[in-house]
């Protein structure tokens, strides 16, 4: 809040110092005052493309970011309902086990009351087999009925240690399997914890953008409001002195005639300064022979509009699409937006600038022609046009070729 309000009482103090500028002495002075005024409005508008384009793609962040935590709270919610089915088949298999071991008990406590009365009985059981036998073919069986009573308890105790084992073995597994459900749930909650960390982030530097897109409005706002001022007064200025001029002349015909005896007329004609560059400047700049021929290339393009957002050299580009769709006509991929551009390539001197380089400025980039001068995709109003490279402070010079 706090600076919000001082921005906005920098504005006011920005246009209340510029406006005192407007009523200058003479044309000259005040068209040199607009000028400057439309430079520092050109950068504005460059500076403030740029950061919403950089606010764009960070809601687009912002959007993704939180399509992806809508997933991971979903996973989450899916991964607690597979731990909860575990946990109950991990209950039903404990409940098998204590079963398992107490048949296992059951069976081998029945086991060892026989053999422990067949011990204690020892070899009187087959005496009182024999004697209590019909015959020796019930004699057998009695016995062979002892031996497989014997052989029952056998595999009846193997049967259930195998059965306990069984289920112990299945329990040990679904335990693992729930370790593991447990583990990835919290690896998704750790994801989570990061992604709306991030998410957090973005959205204050979003929110910083904001403040930065809202104070660069305000500039601009008074750059416009001043620039009109101005146009106003030199148009005042000039149709006084169109009057000045129309009298001094109307006076002197009026003296020539008086003199001559006769009146006489006059005509005026004024024409305007042809607007087109000479590619020859390129030609005798220093310099490389591809440098020099992007510049050329660069120049084709001259007039053509600015369009924010655009990359078209014919039908429209802002000041990063400009440069790189020149520098992709040569083959090169440079990045899309001009704080980028400004990492890309190798710095050089500005004395050092030869045509084809990337001329940096706050929130704008540029292509130099030479002989100190460079081609861009200035304003909506101006279109892709020449500038001296010096029109705003150059934070940087990067060569690509």
């Amino acid at each position: 809040m706090y600076k919000r309000t001082a921005a906005a009482i920098l504005v006011i103090l920005l246009f209340v110092s510029m406006a005192g500028q407007v009523y200058a002495s003479s044309i000259s002075d005040l068209k040199k005052q607009k000028q400057e005024a439309q430079n520092q409005l050109d950068a504005i508008s460059g500076s403030l493309s740029d950061l919403q384009d950089e606010k764009s793609g960070i809601d687009s962040e912002i959007s993704d970011l939180n399509s992806q935590i809508v997933e991971i709270l979903a996973s989450i919610d899916l991964m607690k309902e597979d731990i909860a089915v575990k946990e109950e088949e991990i209950a039903e298999a404990q409940a098998e086990y204590e079963a398992a071991v107490a048949k296992e008990k059951e069976q081998y406590e029945a086991m060892k009351k026989r053999i422990r009365f067949m011990y204690e009985k020892g070899d009187q059981t087959y005496v009182q087999l024999f004697f209590e036998s019909r015959d020796l073919s019930d004699m057998l069986n009695k016995a062979d009925y002892i031996e497989r009573l014997y052989e029952y308890d056998r595999r009846m105790l193997e049967e259930y240690q195998k059965t306990k084992q069984d289920v112990a073995d299945l329990k040990e597994q679904l335990e693992v399997e729930r370790d593991e459900l447990e583990a990835q749930k919290f690896e998704l909650e750790e994801e989570q914890a990061a992604s709306e960390e991030m998410l957090a982030q973005m959205k204050a530097e979003a929110s910083n953008y904001e403040v930065q897109i809202a104070q660069a409005k305000q500039q601009a706002a008074a750059y416009k409001a001043l620039i009109k001022q101005q146009d106003a007064e030199i148009k005042r200025l000039e149709e006084e002195e169109r009057k000045r001029a129309e009298e001094e002349a109307r006076r002197k015909a009026e003296a020539a005639a008086k003199k001559n005896g006769s009146s006489s007329k006059q005509t005026y004609t004024a024409t305007e300064a042809s607007k087109s560059f000479d590619m020859s400047q390129i030609d005798s700049a220093a310099g490389s022979a591809r440098g020099k021929e992007v510049a050329k290339f660069a120049c084709q393009f001259i007039g053509n509009p600015y369009v924010p957002g655009g990359t078209s050299l014919t039908n429209g580009a802002d000041c990063s699409g400009f440069t790189q769709s020149v520098y992709k006509n040569f083959g090169y991929s440079i990045p899309r937006n001009s704080s980028a551009q400004r990492a890309y390539g190798r710095e050089v001197s500005l004395n050092d600038a030869e045509p084809g380089d990337i001329v940096c400025y706050a929130g704008h980039v540029a292509i130099y022609v030479g002989n100190g001068k460079i081609v861009h995709a200035s304003t909506q109003r101006t279109g892709i046009k020449i500038s001296y490279v010096t029109y705003r402070p150059v934070l940087s010079v990067r060569r690509i070729v």
